[in-house]
């Protein structure tokens, strides 16, 4: 009987390689005769990179600036000609030195860096996965640090960070790494928000990253200079990339992405499911079991457990989800693809507890899906 593991991560808890491990450990403890194959996912987000090299894809680290110019090592994963990069490695919240929020001047630099350390590398195929960032400057950073010069009225370079754009006055792209232009972007984002305006980046996002009211509006008009300005140089093509779904992900970096570098928007699970080949592995198996921390109505607007279940769904197997909580009742999760579902909640009523001890609470999960698996496999056997 063959079982594929495909959870995403428990946020704030175990990575997706992690709590696949502790899955399988439980169903192996009791039904040894189970086949299990690992297949730990990401959204495009946070865990992108560690799903691409738990299928194969080699780990490189890169040396980058961080949000606020320090030093970080940051891992991206190559296979072939394609590298996966992760913002948040870079310029994410989880590496804001000394984990201070600062939305005015935090920057994207070093994810141009690290698009500068894969295209050293040789590839030519980037997927940029953009969730987790602590910058709102549009993207501006990851330009800088792939040879563009952002200047003022008195052709000095501006500084990094959001708030810095609102003295952009000239945008020279002519500078910018030539080999970008033999390179294919797919930008994997789940957000749809646009650039600018009350659904924009600056007005949905930096709030999240500390910005107060009024460091949200100087940031809003930080950024439609910057978009006034990188219009001259791009024309209608900027125009139309401001409105497209997906260009204030990440702070505007979506932004960044699809108007100068011409990247192609994707749904994150669809790239990390490309990536990690899911819907080939799963014809044939018993059940699929996927799962993430907390399985909600966010869950629902295209996040790795459901795009899991519909691509199970597809070849007629059954899914169980598996998650730290879940605030869905039992219709909508059945609607949306979970034959069942088990909550760490359901052992633990304490969600700190659920966290700290999710590792031992998931292998005791893992042992229950495992006997249920038994048994019904001794129920079809005593049928023939």
């Amino acid at each position: 009987m063959r079982v594929i593991l495909a959870p995403d991560k428990f946020k704030g808890s175990l990575s997706a390689p992690e709590v696949a491990h502790h899955l399988a450990a439980g169903l192996r403890s009791a039904n040894p005769g189970l086949e299990i194959e690992l297949v730990p996912l990401g959204d495009g987000g946070e865990g992108t990179v560690e799903a691409a090299i738990a299928a194969g894809f080699t780990r490189v680290t890169a040396t980058v600036e961080g949000p606020t110019g320090g030093a970080v090592e940051a891992d991206y994963a190559v296979q072939g000609a394609t590298a996966v990069i992760e913002m948040a490695a870079a310029s994410g919240l989880n590496v804001l030195d000394g984990g201070t929020l600062v939305p005015l001047t935090a920057s994207s630099f070093g994810t141009g860096q690290l698009v500068t350390a894969a295209l050293d590398h040789g590839c030519t195929e980037i997927v940029l996965g953009v969730g987790g960032s602590a910058c709102t400057d549009g993207g501006a950073g990851m330009l800088a640090a792939l040879g563009a010069k952002l200047l003022d009225a008195r052709e000095r370079p501006i500084p990094r960070g959001g708030a810095a754009l609102a003295a952009v006055s000239r945008i020279v792209l002519e500078t910018l790494d030539p080999r970008l232009a033999g390179t294919h972007f797919t930008l994997a984002s789940d957000v749809d928000n646009p650039l600018l305006g009350p659904d924009g980046t600056a007005a949905v996002f930096a709030p999240q990253k500390g910005a107060s009211l009024a460091q949200v509006d100087q940031l809003e008009n930080a950024l439609e200079r910057y978009f006034r300005v990188l219009s001259n140089e791009l024309g209608m093509h900027s125009v139309d990339a401001s409105d497209h779904p997906g260009s204030g992900a990440a702070g505007g970096v979506g932004f960044a992405a699809l108007a100068v570098l011409n990247a192609s928007r994707r749904p994150g699970i669809d790239v990390v499911m490309e990536l990690t080949a899911l819907a080939q592995r799963i014809p044939g198996a018993a059940v699929v079991i996927t799962g993430e921390g907390s399985l909600d109505h966010q869950s629902l607007r295209g996040k790795a457990p459901v795009g899991v279940a519909a691509a199970a769904q597809l070849a007629g197997v059954r899914t169980l989800a598996v998650c730290g909580r879940t605030t869905l009742n039992e219709s909508t999760l059945r609607g949306a693809g979970f034959a069942r579902t088990f909550a760490l909640t359901d052992l633990e009523p304490d969600t700190s507890r659920c966290m700290s001890h999710a590792g031992e609470l998931l292998e005791r999960i893992g042992a229950t899906i495992g006997l249920e698996l038994a048994a019904a496999l001794k129920e079809e056997t005593s049928l023939v």
